[in-house]
């Protein structure tokens, strides 16, 4: 505007010019026109370059002149970039034509990871090349099966599963200080490679452990027992949710005359011997663990004999029979190895038995006592070895892709479930890791672990890490536990979770074992200012008067301290309802520090 102003100025100022040079008197006036034409434009020029600068018509310009001029223009769209064409199927080519039944059928993600699963393992194998692809093209999707022929878990799934890289997700990492940063608002899943290191869970019960944790992670295994990929051994009470009865091969209630399917109490043994000591250590509480080498070596001198002279292991009946000293149950025993041509190998254990029977120190009394507990007309049938002995389940049967749910009777026989309870964690244990072939993944669930953790079976969860195994315990409260067993305990697992309501003494354990980490604090202080000479200190002596208040100084210190990730205070009454504090490893090593968690989402 202010070059619009000064231009006529500027042009009566060349006309002027002209004028008086009288270039107006000598030349043509087409020539003169022309020549006051090409002045004002040279004068027009600067003006409009120096006040355009000032008045940034630049940058007006480029944001309303031009967005417009753009929206006249029209253009043709590129074309979009076609998207990669990915060949879901590629892995599975090598198997014939079969594979064009997959592109054709309707494929669910079980049906995916278990046919992958079935091509890796037949490698090399000409035969077993062939039997996969005729089972492909004969079943299409169907093709290589679980025996269950079930595709997928009846009745849906309730948590969201990851089979291709086998998690199943529980919740979110809050947003919250105590998190990481890089933690924060991420999802929080478990699979095979953190369930390997096992996980300990406490809290009170109505916390959630149960819905939260155990159903999701045994839904989970039975997807991967489908897959192929896992076996799973879920134990609890007969009313614990912990899926229905369709999602598992093998029932076991021990007391229900409706379960088809009974225990092998020697399931998981190679040997007669380690087949008794575990189930004299299932059959001892706490309280007579130090009777327990005693106990060990009496079973054993029974159990030897008995599987040499018989051919089996005896049943729970007879079994207790040969502990309590009945003279018809040893005589027909030492007639049977008389038979058998093995008298004189048994003969140091049948003398041994003979002299402790009757003595107050006879440890086979005390195990035929607690034998009794499992000698029960409703529990009969449950076990192998009884005349009418359903099929038993062995624990050495997990080189299968099976799904085990092992019932407890807690409501009817309490303490026989806890004889039960431990001696199926100690015969998975066991048979986790003699397993021969550990290319499954095998998982148990525990859903009241109290009574099952004894020293045998904390060396037996250390020993779980380099086998492709692992488990999933449930606690109420440590306090159950002997204190001796605590600490092994927590250092026995790489996973550590702990619910709302957890007592602080419980509290303290994961506490410790979560560690301390560096904090900055800032520590403020006020000190009377006693700086100056007479005329500030009196200044400072009539502010006080009038104001009422000392001068004061403040130091500001800033210091590093360590404080514990998460105290007992915290875990014991600051944790919201629905969520927990969970520490994870995975068997490589790598660990996830203690996350704030909502298991509701």
């Amino acid at each position: 505007m202010v070059a619009a102003i000064l231009y006529p100025y500027l042009v009566g100022f060349e006309v002027d010019l002209m004028h008086w040079a009288g270039i107006d008197t000598r030349l043509p006036s087409a020539l003169i026109n022309s020549l006051g034409l090409i002045l004002g434009v040279i004068g027009a020029v600067p003006l409009v370059w120096f006040f355009g600068r000032l008045g940034r018509w630049r940058e007006v310009g480029r944001r309303f002149v031009l967005p417009v001029v753009l929206k006249t223009v029209t253009e043709a769209p590129a074309a979009p970039e076609e998207a990669p064409v990915v060949d879901v199927w590629a892995e599975l080519r090598g198997a014939g034509e079969g594979v064009r039944r997959l592109e054709s059928e309707p494929v669910g993600d079980v049906d995916y990871v278990r046919l992958h699963q079935a091509w890796r393992t037949v490698g090399g194998d000409r035969e077993a090349w062939q039997e996969f692809a005729a089972q492909l093209a004969a079943h299409g999707p169907a093709a290589c099966a679980h025996p269950s022929e079930q595709r997928d878990l009846p009745g849906g799934r309730a948590a969201r599963h990851d089979l291709m890289v086998r998690q199943v997700r529980l919740g979110t990492a809050q947003d919250v200080v105590k998190n990481p940063v890089t933690h924060r608002n991420a999802g929080f899943a478990l699979d095979p490679r953190v369930l390997g290191t096992s996980l300990l869970a406490v809290g009170p019960a109505g916390t959630g452990k149960t819905a939260a944790l155990a159903r999701p992670v045994a839904e989970a295994l039975c997807l991967q027992a489908l897959a192929g990929a896992a076996c799973a051994v879920v134990v609890g009470a007969s009313d614990a949710d912990l899926g229905p009865d369709d999602w598992y091969d093998v029932v076991i209630a021990p007391g229900d005359p409706s379960a088809p399917y009974g225990l092998d109490l020697y399931g998981a043994a190679s040997n007669p011997d380690e087949a008794a000591a575990r189930l004299a250590d299932a059959l001892l509480p706490d309280e007579l663990a130090p009777r327990a080498e005693s106990a060990r070596t009496a079973m054993q001198q029974v159990v030897g004999p008995y599987r040499a002279g018989y051919g089996r292991y005896p049943g729970v009946r007879e079994l207790r029979a040969l502990l309590a000293g009945d003279p018809d149950a040893w005589a027909e025993l030492a007639e049977q190895l008389q038979k058998s041509g093995r008298r004189a190998e048994y003969e140091a254990d049948l003398q041994q038995r003979d002299r402790m029977h009757g003595r107050a120190d006879d440890p086979g009394a005390l195990l035929a006592d607690r034998l009794a507990l499992l000698d029960r007309p409703a529990l009969a049938a449950g076990f192998s070895g009884g005349p009418a002995a359903k099929p038993a389940f062995a624990m050495r049967a997990l080189e299968h892709p099976l799904r085990v749910r092992v019932k407890l009777p807690e409501r009817s026989h309490p303490e026989a479930a806890r004889i039960l309870s431990r001696l199926l964690l100690g015969q998975f244990t066991q048979a986790a890791a003699d397993r021969r072939d550990r290319e499954l993944f095998a998982g148990l669930v525990l859903d009241d672990a109290t009574a099952a953790v004894d020293a045998q079976a904390i060396r037996g969860l250390q020993r779980l890490r380099g086998a492709n195994a692992g488990a999933v315990l449930l606690l109420r409260t440590l306090s159950d536990l002997p204190e001796a067993l605590r600490a092994p305990l927590f250092g026995a697992v790489g996973n550590r979770m702990a619910f709302p309501g957890i007592a602080p003494w419980d509290g303290r354990l994961f506490s410790e074992a979560w560690g301390t980490h560096l904090v900055r604090e800032t520590a403020v202080t006020h000190t009377p200012d006693t700086s100056g000479g007479t005329v500030r200190r009196a200044g400072r002596l009539l502010r006080k008067a009038l104001s009422g208040t000392t001068a004061q100084t403040e130091s500001v210190t800033t210091r590093d301290v360590e404080r514990h990730r998460w105290s007992p205070s915290d875990l014991a009454h600051a944790l919201p309802s629905g969520h927990a504090v969970v520490s994870l490893t995975s068997v490589t090593g790598e660990q996830v520090p203690p996350l704030l968690v909502d298991l509701r989402h």
